[in-house]
């Protein structure tokens, strides 16, 4: 849907049955004697509602490829559903609109259910459109909750980024106000009763427990990330270099550290006859290979292959290298200058021991 593949967890299965469940006597009020269909018409139902789940995500989907984002899947899940998408917004405007049309569209449902109660007949048909309609009301106001992992959290993220220049900065923020919408939805069930609701079940109960969890520990995720984030924007590529020494692919291994060793380089990067740098050595894989070989296995053998991704500009910094890092993943990058000559070797591992420090 909206040119993504549309997944579905295993536990949208048990969140079928719970809501088949929750639905049955509703039905059987509505239309009496059905027996065991009743069940069938609630899952109906539970379908009906993860079709506007979807159209939800879907919004989510088509927003971030406007902006020129890849979208990879979009997973329905237990507490609702998920738009795996590539990338970060670069303004508060993206990240604001991205985030946005899910709740409208949910809230645009809702409308049109709401719309759709006054001419619908009585019967299952009409209590389908009363529970679509209140379910995805509900679902486009709670996604407006400033709190992360709601959509309301980045829409404050978005704000408070405006604001201070810092995406760091909204992310915290937001955070901040998911852990409080979780404490607040784990206090509901114990508040209610005092506010003079006595209809509060031990599902209830359960339900809100799970749903603070989720809220607490996405916020805490977020939080975490943008501490290392701003950290991790101190670094300069340029600064953790290690002086490269270049080889011939085909030279034994032994004597590629014999002469990195001589040469004081922190890495060994193999070059064609032409001087062209092809793969850059693995050190994990330079230290597992036994002394007693080294002489007699190229060093190509423990080379990694310059494929795309693993050739950075030099320049390159902050959050732009930790996207770089995430989409080709590798324990060494070759840095290189604007004119295509080698700088140097970035190792992954320098890397997280200056944002540790940091």
């Amino acid at each position: 849907m909206a040119g993504s593949d549309v997944l579905v967890s295993s536990s949208w299965f048990l969140v079928a049955g719970l809501i088949a469940f929750v639905m049955a006597p509703h039905v059987d009020a509505v239309e009496p004697g059905l027996g065991g269909w009743k069940y069938v018409a609630g899952v109906a139902f539970a379908v009906v509602l993860y079709l506007a789940v979807l159209l939800h995500e879907a919004a989510h989907a088509v927003a971030a490829r406007h902006y020129g984002f890849e979208v990879h899947s979009i997973t329905l899940h237990f507490l609702g559903g998920v738009t795996a998408i590539e990338g970060e917004s670069r303004t508060p405007r993206q990240e604001f609109w991205i985030a946005v049309v899910g709740p409208l569209t949910s809230l645009g449902v809702g409308a049109v259910g709401v719309a759709l109660w006054f001419v619908t007949p009585d019967g299952l048909l009409l209590l389908a459109v009363q529970g679509l309609a209140g379910a995805n009301l509900i679902i486009g106001v709670m996604n407006l909750v400033p709190g992360l992992p709601l959509d309301g959290g980045r829409v404050l993220k978005a704000a408070v980024w405006k604001a201070t220049g810092r995406s760091e900065t909204g992310v915290v923020a937001a955070g901040w106000g998911g852990r409080v919408t979780a404490v607040a939805v784990l206090l509901l069930p114990l508040v209610l009763p005092a506010l003079g609701y006595d209809e509060i079940t031990l599902l209830d109960t359960v339900l809100a427990f799970v749903i603070a969890l989720f809220l607490w520990t996405g916020a805490s995720q977020a939080i975490a990330s943008a501490k290392i984030r701003t950290r991790l924007s101190a670094v300069v590529a340029r600064d953790l270099a290690r002086r490269t020494l270049a080889v011939p692919d085909d030279l034994p291994l032994a004597e590629a550290v014999r002469r990195a060793q001589e040469a004081q380089a922190g890495s060994i990067v193999t070059v064609t006859t032409a001087g062209r740098a092809v793969g850059v050595v693995d050190e994990a894989a330079m230290r597992a290979m036994p002394e007693e070989r080294r002489p007699w296995v190229a060093v190509s053998t423990v080379t990694r292959t310059l494929e795309e991704g693993l050739r950075l500009p030099v320049s390159i910094t902050g959050a732009e290298l930790l996207h770089a890092i995430r989409r080709t993943p590798a324990s060494e990058y070759l840095l290189v200058e604007p004119d295509g000559s080698v700088f140097g070797v970035l190792a992954t591992a320098d890397v997280e021991r200056a944002v540790r420090a940091g």
